[in-house]
């Protein structure tokens, strides 16, 4: 599994920072990382240099093998808490995902019952 870290122009990204992320992401993904290729974090501040509540913003897209992107927001005090807010959404949203595509599966593999001709 490949995480990319991206920040907006009002967030630094610093290595502790890239590195508690990728962490996060790892702890959290660790059931699922066979099927999920990329994970991309989205971070920004969405106020800027002004202070504001949950102003912190976390967004992280889930490439799973052979479907679409599925991706969820956080937002919170600090990028920390968004980071873990984002993950454990993702985490969620990916385990239902892949619960879901088992489930059609097995109901697509099981043939109805044929009903008789009427001749």
């Amino acid at each position: 599994m490949q995480i990319q870290i991206n920040t907006d122009h009002n967030t630094e990204g610093h290595e502790a920072l890239a590195a508690h992320v990728s962490g996060v992401v790892k702890d959290a993904m660790s059931r699922v990382v066979d099927q999920v290729t990329r994970v991309e974090v989205h971070l920004g501040d969405e106020t800027g240099h002004k202070r504001g509540k949950n102003d912190k913003r976390c967004l992280m897209e889930a490439r799973l093998e052979g479907r679409s992107p599925i991706a969820v927001t956080h937002h919170s005090a600090t990028l920390h808490q968004a980071v873990d807010g984002a993950a454990k959404k993702l985490t969620r949203l990916v385990e239902s995902t892949i619960a879901r595509l088992r489930d059609q599966k097995s109901r697509a593999s099981v043939a109805p019952p044929q009903e008789p001709r009427e001749e």
